[in-house]
């Protein structure tokens, strides 16, 4: 038998109609919760760029030149101080882009995310959005939503499986009430946060996205994020076949994209981490950097263009009224800069926003390129732009169908789709074929954590080993007779396995120690290194049960030693338990007991 857990013990499971009930409360909170979280961005921004007491705020306008001139290039510098204060003194989680955080405390914390990281989460990154880093806001709202919805399921002591459900809820409610995009953040949520879906798990969800999209269209409106005049989009009967060639080449250039920003904010973050000085200097020394792009766009172009969101650039973009192409490259370089600063040296926020303005910058110049060489095509800069939105959103993060729907919540242009399609399969496979994690899992892989590609099988995958190992093994030295094990270990002894030592070193497992009753007629004199084999994995205890299987099936293993970090070849002192493969399927049937109506 399994042992169960603590956690197990004393936790217990919802009906159905109690989680959706619970999953209602997670959306109405965490659709307030991103009411308030705008209204912090707003009143921030307003006092850090003008000196205004003030929550009116349209992310959708270009920002004004702030009234303190070359000075403003400090305001991301001092956003950036209060930054590191709050997330080195409060809550570590809080830094960054927020998304990676939520997929850890899914597939290693059980679901568990502290109450504390929804409020300083959402206070860093209103500072960080405020005061004009290049990170997005829906990483915030979506770790704040998980915390929240975490953090219900602790109250009510939910187990894994529910309380996993609930977060992921949370995460969908953040992105439905941020974006006015409920289908998407349902989709987001299957996508990216939910190892199994099912109906306890998929109404939940639903729920949660649909309170919260109440919540923000009574506070927003009704309008999507972002206009798009229909005359800057000519309805077509069909895709022009020279139009259609364009797609396909800025499908590849989003997966290029992609991996761009990828790897941009994997190399600034190395560099900022050994850079020398505290984390003060080094966020300091980054927005510092911020604020001079800034400040030199300003100069040059007339706009910050780069600085929070970015929402105001690709409003104008997807108006037709920003088609330079000089300037279309110049900001899809700046902002892949200023994202990767200031998410490598310690802002708090997200990147699913700067993976919009970068697809639309990229999207809207290979237009430009695309009308200058198949002028009779129909080729529009806006089109492509939106295109170009999907493309690099898709190949960042992973999720394909979250960003084709979200594109067109956001846009509510339905005449993009088939190229949109289109551009987002190739970039993502594109992407994939250069580097095989996304935006999200690139920053735990290097944590050592890496997230299942395959993720919807089962809830039971997420499991941490030792809520299925058995700590009741058996231990006998290699040189022993069987005859003197059956001895050792009585006439009716349970059927807990058997570790093999030989000296201090681990020689093999033997599943079921009642097995050897069987063979003790023929082999009684044998000793048992003579029977054992090397089908056993070591395995180290933080790991999911989702690893521990892969490991096991390309081992072909009957079993797996359980033991703590260390260093070296493991020995017994270093082993925690057992895992089985009649642990696994006891598990797997009681981890049902979840889904079953």
């Amino acid at each position: 038998m399994v042992e169960p857990s603590i956690d197990a013990a004393s936790s217990r499971r919802a009906s159905l109609l109690n989680l959706c009930l619970l999953a209602l409360c997670v959306g109405i909170v965490t659709g307030y919760g991103a009411v308030a979280f705008r209204a912090l961005v707003a009143l921030i921004h307003n006092i850090a760029f003008f000196g205004v007491f003030s929550i009116d705020y349209d992310a959708n306008l270009l920002t004004e030149p702030s009234n303190w001139g070359p000075l403003v290039i400090l305001v991301p510098v001092l956003g950036g101080m209060l930054v590191v204060f709050l997330v080195n003194n409060f809550a570590p989680e809080a830094k960054g882009h927020g998304v990676p955080e939520v997929m850890n405390a899914i597939y290693f914390e059980q679901g568990r995310i502290r109450p504390t990281v929804a409020l300083v989460k959402s206070v860093a990154s209103s500072l960080s959005i405020g005061t004009g880093a290049s990170v997005g806001r829906e990483g915030p709202i979506i770790q704040v939503g998980s915390a929240l919805g975490s953090s219900i399921a602790q109250m009510f002591k939910l187990q894994t499986g529910q309380r996993i459900t609930l977060l992921a809820a949370g995460a969908g409610a953040g992105i439905a009430a941020t974006f006015n995009t409920p289908l998407g953040a349902v989709l987001f949520a299957i996508e990216l946060m939910m190892p199994e879906v099912s109906t306890r798990t998929f109404l939940p969800v639903v729920i949660a996205t649909g309170a919260a999209t109440y919540i923000g269209r009574i506070s927003f409106g009704l309008a999507p994020a972002f206009e798009v005049p229909l005359a800057a989009v000519p309805q077509v009967s069909a895709i022009d076949l020279q139009a259609l060639v364009v797609y396909v080449i800025l499908g590849v250039l989003c997966g290029i994209a992609a991996w761009m920003l990828i790897r941009s904010m994997l190399i600034t973050g190395a560099f900022f981490k050994k850079m020398p000085g505290n984390d003060y200097t080094r966020h300091a020394v980054g927005m510092l950097s911020v604020g001079i792009l800034m400040y030199v766009l300003l100069l040059t172009g007339g706009n910050y263009y780069i600085d929070g969101v970015g929402y105001g650039t690709i409003q104008h973009i997807l108006r037709g009224t920003m088609t330079s192409l000089p300037l279309l490259v110049v900001l899809f370089f700046a902002k892949l800069y200023a994202t990767s600063v200031s998410i490598g040296s310690g802002a708090s926020g997200g990147v699913f926003s700067p993976s919009l303005f970068v697809g639309a910058t990229l999207g809207a110049a290979c237009g430009v390129v695309g009308n200058m060489i198949f002028p009779d095509a129909g080729i529009t800069p806006v089109e492509f732009a939106l295109v170009g939105m999907g493309g690099v959103v898709a190949a960042g993060t992973g999720a394909a169908m979250t960003a084709i729907i979200m594109i067109f919540e956001m846009t509510r242009d339905y005449n993009i789709i088939v190229p949109l399609i289109v551009a987002v399969a190739i970039a993502l496979g594109f992407r994939r074929m250069i580097i095989s994690e996304t935006i999200y899992t690139s920053k735990l892989v290097l944590r050592g954590r890496h997230i299942p590609k395959e993720r919807h099988s089962n809830m039971f995958m997420v499991h941490p080993v030792c809520e299925v190992m058995t700590t009741k093994q058996l231990y006998a030295d290699a040189a022993l007779r069987v005859s003197e094990v059956i001895d050792k270990v009585g006439p009716s002894p349970e059927p807990n396995p058997m570790i093999v030592i030989e000296g201090d070193r681990i020689a093999g497992v033997i599943p079921d120690v009642t097995a050897l009753f069987s063979v003790a007629g023929d082999k009684g004199n044998k000793a048992l290194k003579e029977l054992i084999g090397e089908d056993f994995v070591v395995v180290v205890d933080d790991m999911n049960m989702y690893d521990v299987i892969k490991r096991m099936e390309r081992r072909k293993a009957r079993a797996a030693v359980v033991v703590k970090p260390c260093r070296g070849v493991p020995r017994q002192d270093d082993v925690c338990g057992v895992i089985t493969k009649s642990h696994i399927a006891d598990s797997v049937v009681s981890s049902m007991q979840h889904y079953i109506g």
